[in-house]
Formats: structure tokens, sequence, C-alpha cells
């Protein structure tokens, strides 16, 4: 081989080993980076869209029929205030689950929602079981404060890169926006999920039917 041709090749593979390098970098932050602060209850949802074994109805809530559920991941680490927390202790009990951030704007708009609809189904003596999931703030204090300026009572995870949201399986009902609320049914499966700030109406919305079941 020419010592100019031998240039060449080794130029290409450079040039091939740098390409592949970046799409590594890309996959890799696409897949720990979340879509951040998606718009409010009412823009942006789908008209009817079906994946895996759920569809995507023209309110943007995603449900899946109950006998076609997928098994909710083991969510277990600390919370905000430092105390333990798993929720595979919860079956029995529907689990509303929210992904949130002090720093995103829906989540506020969303927040007094939430603090409601958990105070009076708790005082109603539902089996049902709120928890959050605090991420991408970089200190316990700024999600510490945003719970106590809305009034959230029930516990959140910090987690403040993401690790707990890549536990749910591809295909599945996962959390891919901040704000995510996802509902697992009284056997801890994936029953219902939105991605966009979500209303008391709709909050309701995708709680009573699980409620229900049987």
């Amino acid at each position: 081989m020419s010592l100019s041709r031998a240039r060449v090749r080794r130029s290409s593979c450079r040039s091939t080993s740098g390409r592949a390098l970046l799409l590594t970098a890309v996959t890799v932050a696409g897949a720990l980076t979340l879509s951040a602060c998606t718009d409010a209850d009412g823009g942006g949802k789908p008209t009817g869209s079906s994946g895996g074994n759920y569809v995507t109805g023209p309110s943007g809530i995603a449900r899946v029929a109950k006998g076609e559920r997928d098994e909710a991941p083991k969510l277990d680490g600390e919370t905000v205030d430092g105390k333990a927390l798993d929720t595979t202790t919860l079956k029995g009990k529907v689990v509303v689950l929210n992904v949130w951030g002090s720093w995103c704007p829906p989540c506020r708009q969303e927040a007094p929602y939430f603090a409601k609809v958990s105070k009076e189904l708790g005082e109603a003596g539902k089996d049902v079981a709120f928890v959050g999931i605090n991420t991408r703030d970089n200190s316990k204090q700024n999600a510490a404060s945003f719970e106590a300026d809305y009034g959230i009572t029930y516990p959140s995870f910090y987690d403040p890169d993401g690790k707990l949201m890549l536990r749910f399986p591809k295909g599945t009902l996962n959390p891919q926006a901040i704000p995510s609320t996802i509902v697992l049914d009284k056997e801890g499966r994936i029953a219902a999920r939105a991605l966009v700030a979500v209303s008391e109406e709709t909050l309701r919305s995708m709680i009573d039917p699980i409620l229900a079941e049987k």
C-alpha cells in the first residue's frame, strides 16, 4: 500500500471513529435527559394514537386495559426530607407518581391540584397513595421549599439525576417529560400516564377509574 493511500485510510478511520463517538454521546445524552417542562394541560396534545399496549386519547392521557398492563419497576431511595421510601410496599393501593422540579413552571401550575386531590382522597379514606419524583433540582432545599409553598404533604423521591425514571422499561408508559404523571393500579401495574401539567379534573379522571376497579 502506498504512503498516500495509508494516510487516506488512517484519516478515514479517524473520521469514522469521531462520528461514532459523537453518535454515542448524543444517544447517551438523549437517554439521560428528559424533555423539560411540557406546556400545561390543553396544549400540544396527541389527537389519538397507540403504541405498545396503550392508547392515547384526545385528552392526552394514555391508558392501558386492565389485562394488558406492565408491571411498574421498583422505585426506592431517599426522599426530599431524608427518609427511605420503596413503592413496592404500596401494593394494594392506587399509586399516583408525579415527576416534577421546583424550577419547572408547569410543575408549579399543577402543584395546587396535587395538594388538593391528595388531601381530599386521603380524608375520604380512599386506597390511594401519592408519591413525587423530584428531578433536576441541585439541592433538597429548593425541593423542600416547593413542597412547603404548595402544601405538598406526601413524600417525594429526591432524584436529581433522573435515574429512577430510567428504570421504566422502553415501550411502557414511562415518564418522558417534566412534569409527567403515572397512575399504578392496586397490583402495581402501569395503568395511565399524562406527559403534560394536569388540571384537577384531568388528575381525577386518571385516578377515579382505577380506584373503581374490582
